[in-house]
């Protein structure tokens, strides 16, 4: 398998970006903490099967800013030059000093930190979130393409109406905030991501936005009518769209979570999971495909996608994530899914 090269425009930003972005919460320890010489194996492989520049995904929530530091490191380490790889970094949390047993902002998700994280959504709380990310980074790398991190979460956590308008007004100030960032020429990109895509349909139209990322929201289990319309509109107004989770924090291709909570065939809560995994799986036996590569294709059919974000913590994983990329799916194949019912009948970009 040769380098994948191709690429596409990013929004009207200037930049270009390969159809598949990386994911980096693996390095910092989500779940398990990888030794150092698998986290450098990983990034090794992203410059091995895609032609740099490389874009990656990270935040200064995973691992409490260990995923930038690692970052940095493995790309000094590896020689990388700054113009060789694109770093999107989420804006939203701090490193913090670690306290507590584990870490408070996400226990039981996280191992082996040493570092504790506090959200810092307003003006000056992403102001700061940048800073530090660019400290934790290092001085030869620094993120081109920013964004406020889960703002649908945030929102949230709101108790009242009242509440929840002036968490809305903190997230309009720290796009007020990378806006300004965008301006001096610290950042190129400004986008949001979410797993609610409503609450990016909500911001679409309170602020600037260069770009989208939905996650665990259009898959080939989810694609709601409503947001393949706003996907429509998005792409209308040149805004970029990435997709990602979209094997549903594993569970589509065997894992046992679904959407960052564990799930069991025995919970009748999560019965009719199992049952469309089943269904979904004896189609792809059927047809000679693999599970993960219809996941990626489905995902990256909608018009206005230009790349899909794929994480892994197994090296070798790396090149199968570039692979399903470049899968090609028999059109039989989407006709079987979309008569078992498990993708839309009327779903217009597949079969």
């Amino acid at each position: 398998m040769q380098r994948l090269a191709t690429r596409a425009a990013f929004g009207k930003t200037g930049l270009e970006v390969p159809p598949i972005i990386f994911g980096t919460s693996c390095l910092g320890n989500l779940y398990q903490a990888l030794p150092w010489d698998t986290k450098l194996a990983i990034m090794r492989e992203w410059f091995k099967w895609v032609e740099p520049p490389v874009t990656l995904d990270s935040a200064g929530k995973y691992g409490a800013g260990l995923a930038l530091e690692v970052i940095g490191r493995g790309l000094r380490e590896l020689s990388v030059a700054s113009e060789q790889a694109v770093i999107s970094n989420k804006l939203g949390w701090v490193r913090a000093p670690l306290r507590t047993p584990e870490p408070t902002f996400e226990p039981g998700v996280w191992a082996d930190l040493e570092h504790d994280a506090e959200q810092r959504i307003s003006y000056g709380g992403i102001l700061e979130c940048f800073e530090q990310g660019c400290e934790l980074l290092g001085g030869d790398y620094a993120p081109e393409i920013v964004s406020v991190h889960d703002p649908d979460e945030y929102l949230a956590q709101a108790a009242s109406d009242d509440e929840r308008k002036a968490r809305f007004e903190d997230i309009v100030g720290a796009y007020r905030a990378l806006g300004e960032l965008k301006a001096q020429g610290r950042a190129k990109a400004v986008g949001v991501g979410a797993k609610d895509w409503r609450a990016i349909r909500e911001l679409a139209d309170a602020v600037e936005l260069d770009w989208v990322m939905f996650a665990c929201s259009l898959t080939v289990m989810r694609h709601p009518p409503e947001l393949l319309s706003f996907i429509g509109e998005l792409a209308s107004r040149g805004i970029a769209i990435i997709n990602s989770a979209v094997f549903h924090a594993g569970f589509l291709t065997g894992g046992s979570f679904f959407d960052y909570r564990e799930v069991s065939p025995g919970d009748e809560a999560d019965k009719e999971l199992f049952e469309w995994r089943e269904r979904f799986f004896a189609v792809c036996e059927r047809f000679d495909v693999l599970p993960a590569e219809a996941c990626v294709q489905f995902s990256m059919s909608v018009p206005g996608v230009v790349s899909i974000a794929l994480n892994t913590s197994k090296p070798s994983r790396v090149q199968q994530n570039v692979a399903a990329v470049q899968a090609e799916i028999p059109s039989k194949f989407w006709a079987a899914m979309k008569e078992e019912g498990l993708v839309a009948r009327d779903y217009a970009y597949v079969g």
